[in-house]
């Protein structure tokens, strides 16, 4: 492989893996300028193919440039587009699959950092979570790892628990019919195994979001965000500047801020939130969907057993 970077120590890459000397290197030679140009992510996802053996430090470095970049060059910014999406995903994707944590790691914090992406990107990384737990093979196993096929672990579970309530996405703090089902999936797949115990409260905390209801947030639209650009370039440069963060970290943002400190009073937590559904009951079209996921073997499991008592539990 022809590294274009200079000053790099003829020791960088060994046996699959990059030393320490190498990333503060490739660090030295990329920040200076403060952004991440093309040619150097296309060296950085280069180098990464040759990284069989990938450290944090790499992860770390890794993660950082590359969503310095698609951040950058997305427009508006922080909305990931169909074009880099896809573009991200065939320099990812070997044969349907990832093959390794970084590569992981950076399409789940681009969920996380962006305002919005395609449906389809959280969608991939979470079916290479599900093969992972099902075949017990994929970027969250190593070849080290004693963890068989129908087993989750710890890991897998803050892994699943940051995909599905990311920001960006099918929408923040909110599961959708595909990913309920996925988790009804992996239970049904991990049955009887020896399971992490946060599990357990993943599989009954995402199940009874998508039956109340909860909405979330609704981030704005890439559109309605550059329009809302648009709109503060034309306008005081602090004030658009203050108000462009507020409106970046929430819709809801401003509106909560008056909320909760103008009008000589302070509204209760439940004006501040966004609104979802006025209430946690599940109605008949859900109760429908649970039954029919519940019944389908003729019998409830313990996982099927909690989440039936929670959502009692809610209802009272």
């Amino acid at each position: 492989m022809t590294m274009q970077f200079r000053f790099l120590p003829d020791d960088a890459l060994i046996d699959g893996a990059i030393s320490d000397d190498a990333i503060i290197a490739l660090r030295r030679q990329i920040w200076p300028d403060g952004a991440v140009d093309i040619a150097e992510v296309e060296e950085i996802l280069a180098i990464n193919e040759a990284v069989r053996a990938p450290s944090q430090p790499w992860i770390d470095f890794f993660v950082e440039a590359v969503t310095e970049f698609l951040i950058n060059t997305s427009q508006p910014r922080g909305h990931l587009s169909e074009t880099q999406a896809d573009w991200l995903i065939v320099r990812m994707d070997r044969d349907g699959r990832l093959d390794s944590p970084a590569k992981l790691e950076l399409l789940i914090h681009l969920l996380e950092k962006c305002d919005s992406s395609p449906e389809r990107m959280k969608a991939y990384i979470l079916v290479q979570i599900e093969r992972a737990v099902v075949f017990g093979s994929g970027p969250t196993r190593v070849a080290a790892d004693p963890t068989g096929a129908g087993t989750i672990t710890a890991h897998e579970c803050a892994l699943l628990r940051r995909v599905i309530f990311a920001p960006a996405g099918f929408g923040p703090a909110r599961v959708n019919a595909e990913e309920a089902e996925m988790l009804f999936r992996i239970k049904d797949a991990t049955l009887g195994a020896d399971n992490a115990p946060e599990w357990t409260t993943l599989f009954v905390q995402g199940v009874a979001n998508y039956l109340q209801g909860w909405q979330g947030l609704s981030m704005p639209t890439p559109d309605q965000e550059a329009a809302h650009e648009q709109f503060l370039a034309g306008r005081n440069p602090g004030v658009g500047g203050f108000l462009a963060q507020m409106v970046r970290t929430s819709p809801n943002g401003f509106l909560s801020a008056v909320r909760t400190t103008g009008f000589g009073r302070r509204a209760p937590a439940r004006d501040i939130v966004a609104e979802g559904r006025s209430d946690f009951a599940v109605t008949a079209p859900e109760q429908q969907w649970l039954d029919a996921h519940v019944q389908d073997d003729h019998q409830i499991d313990p996982l099927e057993a909690a989440l039936i008592a929670f959502l009692h539990d809610e209802a009272a």
